[in-house]
């Protein structure tokens, strides 16, 4: 019988997990993620673009933009005279128009 054999199944308090310790790790974990993240230079996404961030994720021009506008095929926001697209309705646009070639 091995060395491995003899531990299976006994528990010992050096191994128990205290609250304290889950409360240490999830705090070293979400700071160790968010450095990932940021040494990565993804950046979340945001819920709201204005325009010139639609038209540079689009790569289309301002009247390309205004023309989706006019024709409802892309919704927004206008607040204060600055429009806002939603991230979601800008995939739901995408999704929609996506053509398969057969």
């Amino acid at each position: 019988m091995s060395e491995r054999d003899n531990f299976r199944g006994k528990i010992y308090r050096e191994q128990l997990i205290t609250v304290e310790d889950l409360e240490t790790f999830k705090l070293e974990f979400l700071t160790e993620l968010r450095s990932l993240i940021k040494g990565s230079g993804i950046q979340p996404m945001k819920k709201w673009l204005k325009t010139a961030e639609v038209r540079k994720l689009l790569g289309v021009s301002i009247g390309t933009l205004q023309t989706l506008r006019i024709n409802g095929i892309l919704p927004f926001t206008k607040i204060g005279g600055v429009l806002y697209y939603d991230h979601e309705d800008i995939q739901n646009m995408l999704l929609s128009r996506k053509h398969v070639n057969r």
